[in-house]
């Protein structure tokens, strides 16, 4: 699989397992990583998760775990346990929340000698903008909070931050942590509709801003061909990466 393969995430956010299992078997070999948020992970729960790593394929559990420290680096432990390759939090659990996850996940791979998997912060949903944070009480800017949030999270020793692509410059100015990775949702290929999504960007664009790894949903799996759907988008990534090496 090629190093732009491996940044493309396909976002599983079917109903069932059987729907998951066919998108798999579809996207095998093009895409790099899988998504299992909460729908499907409630639906079907962690067998599903084994069945897919088993078969040879790796899992973003995307849960996003907000809860009193002991309790989600114990949530992390589990998702280690799994053997899933990356999981997140939300950052607005705070520095100790993160940091007990972060030790507890090392402890738990160091001591039963399993891959310690890619620990992510949540900043800012990318179904949220400023008037969003307005209705919760934050009155600090989408962009602002990206950047505090992004510090925070490498300064409590997670390996990155989920964020927009709008929002990858901002991370990579705030937080100069040698390795830190910027995973970002809300992408949409050209044509493709915003759905719920607000602040979305191109492939094209999200790979130029720098982003490690791309998360695509609905663009591919609600498509009538989603092999051909996702290789599309490999090759619109593809000819940004030629793009910047010439």
């Amino acid at each position: 699989m090629s190093a732009v393969q491996n940044k493309l995430i396909v976002a599983l956010d079917v109903e069932t397992a059987d729907e998951a299992r066919r998108l798999v078997t579809s996207l095998r070999g093009i895409a790099g990583m899988f998504k299992i948020g909460s729908q499907l992970f409630t639906a079907a729960g962690p067998d599903l998760v084994k069945e897919i790593i088993k078969a040879g394929d790796k899992i973003f559990l995307d849960l996003k775990f907000h809860d009193i420290p002991n309790t989600v680096a114990a949530a992390g432990v589990e998702a280690t346990r799994l053997g899933v390759s990356m999981f997140n939090v939300h950052a607005g659990g705070g520095c100790a929340m993160m940091r007990r996850t972060a030790d507890a996940v090392a402890e738990c791979a160091a001591a039963e000698g399993r891959a310690r998997p890619t620990i992510l912060g949540v900043t800012v949903l990318t179904s949220s903008d400023d008037s969003t944070l307005q209705e919760i009480g934050v009155l600090e800017k989408a962009d602002a909070m990206v950047a505090r949030l992004a510090r925070l999270t490498a300064n409590s020793g997670l390996d990155g931050v989920v964020a927009s692509a709008r929002e990858v410059a901002l991370v990579r100015a705030a937080v100069t942590k040698p390795g830190f990775v910027v995973v970002t949702p809300g992408v949409r290929p050209a044509g493709a509709g915003n759905d719920d999504q607000a602040r979305v960007m191109s492939p094209r664009e999200a790979i130029a801003a720098g982003a490690d790894y791309l998360v695509v949903g609905r663009p591919i799996i609600a498509a009538a061909n989603p092999a051909r759907a996702a290789q599309l988008i490999i090759d619109e990534m593809q000819s940004c990466a030629a793009g910047s090496s010439s």
